[in-house]
C-alpha cells in the first residue's frame, strides 16, 4: 500500500503491516518517507485513542497543513479495542490517496 499526493510517495508498506481504523489506513513509522512530515502544533485528543500528533505533509508542490496524524502514546484501552499496538503509526487525510 502507498500513500501518495501529487505524484509524491509519502509512505509505503505491505498491507499486512498497516492497521485499518475507522476507515483510515495507519502506516508504521518506518514506512513514512524521510522528510515527508513535519510536526504541526494543532491540538486534538481522541476520546478513545488519546492525544493526537498532527503533521504537515511536505511535497515538491507545497505543504498540506495537518495532512497526517498519529497517536504516539495510546490509551491502553485503544490497543485492546483494535487488537494491536498502533502507537506512532501514521494516517493520512482524505485528499491523500492510499491504495495499491
Amino acid at each position: 500500500m502507498r500513500a501518495t499526493i501529487d505524484g509524491t510517495v509519502l509512505a509505503e508498506a505491505a498491507e499486512e503491516d498497516l492497521v485499518r481504523i475507522e476507515g483510515n489506513w495507519y502506516f508504521p513509522p518506518s514506512a513514512v518517507a524521510p522528510g515527508a512530515l513535519v510536526e504541526s502544533p494543532t491540538p486534538y485528543t481522541c476520546p478513545w485513542k488519546g492525544a493526537c500528533q498532527y503533521f504537515d505533509v511536505l511535497t515538491p508542490q507545497g505543504t498540506r497543513k495537518d495532512g497526517a496524524w498519529s497517536y504516539p502514546e495510546l490509551y491502553p484501552s485503544a490497543v485492546e479495542r483494535v487488537g494491536r499496538d498502533f502507537a506512532g503509526y501514521v494516517a493520512f487525510s482524505p485528499d491523500i490517496t492510499v491504495g495499491d
